[in-house]
């Protein structure tokens, strides 16, 4: 159950700066159409700039804490959120499994042609 509160905090922190970034346009699309005006607002404009500068600033702190932790559980060191390195030594093992019962029923097949002969 861990592994799904993890997994669920992570989309939360995903949502979030989906949320952040909507509002990085808006400060953007407010900054622009003040621009656009003949007498601008200063204050107003100042404000806008200042609040798109955060907003990028947090936005670019989550993606690079998300990204540390994708390349973290994706490089295979053990992580407690992570069942990948557990999954991929499952398929491995069943790999070799296969392989072995291939090879065991050519032994077969090769020990009842002799004897047949």
């Amino acid at each position: 159950m861990a592994t799904y509160s993890l997994a669920n905090e992570r989309l939360r922190a995903l949502e979030d700066i989906e949320r952040e970034i909507g509002a990085i346009l808006q400060n953007a699309g407010t900054a622009i159409l003040e621009l656009s005006k003949e007498k601008t607002n200063e204050r107003l404009l100042d404000r806008q700039a200042a609040a798109f500068t955060t907003s990028v600033q947090h936005v670019e702190a989550e993606l690079s804490a998300q990204i540390r932790y994708l390349t973290q559980v994706a490089t295979g060191q053990p992580h407690e959120g992570s069942s990948y390195s557990s999954r991929k030594d499952c398929q491995m093992a069943l790999k070799r499994v296969d392989y072995a019962r291939l090879k065991i029923s050519d032994v077969a097949r090769t020990c009842e042609q002799m004897l047949e002969n």
